[in-house]
């Protein structure tokens, strides 16, 4: 049987929380989902994880959360690394560095998945090489399973574009995250890896990229400083359904994720809607 695996799209502040909190419960039975990865570096206020943040989302039904280049901060996730090896820091930064790089888990019907996050170097904090930081933990993998997720979190598309490709073959999904914009490049790669540039934000759209833009036009117009507070309107959960074959590791499909406040509304009171996969 197909393994199905949502991957849920920047988390940010109390407005991405909400809708995934509302939304997931309901959409792990209905698409028959084995396993759900988010990104959840913006979760607390528009920027890193608390151990409350961190709470809401498992309760909901996440199963690994992917960090990016804001993964320290918020000081309680020294924290949540004590309690779980399933929030994960990039792999790319020092051997030395806080928390897991690599999560091995059980999806719901006992397919195990390795999944683990790399950040690009383009306009970027410097890092190390995401290419090496992949083929280590690729060797480290070994046998363990053949369905490997990745969260490819970059600014520059070409990153994004390169490390896909680099990948292709030898992972099952390379699912862009950072940007907060979905791209409208969902594809199998020729040799079988599920690709997305980015796979959006799931977060208020009423934004720039999470964040009011009042202060944000403000401080540009004017060069004064503003607090870059959340926004609030238009809450969306983004993503990609991704459908894998256990056995080989390949991608089957993958599909853009969107809902809006009111698809949200329906899935929550109509308990005979059977809401399509996208």
């Amino acid at each position: 049987m197909p393994l199905k695996i949502l991957f849920i799209g920047d988390v940010v502040g109390s407005p991405g929380r909400k809708i995934v909190g509302q939304v997931l419960p309901r959409l792990i039975p209905r698409w028959g989902l084995g396993l759900v990865v988010c990104n959840a570096e913006n979760a607390a206020g528009g920027s890193g994880l608390t151990l409350r943040c961190y709470e809401e989302l498992v309760d909901a039904g996440v199963d690994v959360l992917t960090m990016g280049d804001h993964v320290y901060r918020k000081d309680e996730i020294f924290q949540i690394f004590e309690r779980t090896g399933d929030v994960l820091r990039p792999a790319n930064y020092p051997r030395d560095s806080p928390g897991p790089e690599l999560s091995l888990v059980t999806a719901r019907e006992g397919t195990p998945v390795a999944v683990f996050t790399v950040l690009g170097r383009t306009y970027m904090r410097p890092v190390d090489c995401p290419f090496r930081a992949a083929e280590r933990l690729l060797d480290r993998i070994g046998g363990e399973t053949r369905v490997i997720v990745v969260d490819v979190h970059a600014e520059a598309t070409s990153d994004k574009q390169l490390l896909g490709r680099y990948l292709d073959g030898r992972v099952s999904a390379a699912l862009g995250t950072h940007t907060h914009v979905a791209t409208a490049d969902e594809q199998i790669l020729k040799n079988g890896t599920a690709y997305q540039t980015d796979v959006g934000m799931t977060g208020p759209h009423d934004s720039i990229i999470g964040r009011r833009y009042d202060r944000v036009l403000s401080a540009t117009l004017t060069f004064v400083h503003a607090y870059f507070d959340v926004a609030t309107g238009d809450p969306r959960l983004n993503g990609a359904l991704v459908t894998i074959d256990p056995q080989t590791g390949r991608a089957l499909a993958i599909s853009r994720v969107s809902i809006n406040q009111e698809e949200a509304h329906r899935l929550l009171t109509d308990s005979s809607e059977d809401r399509r996969e996208p």
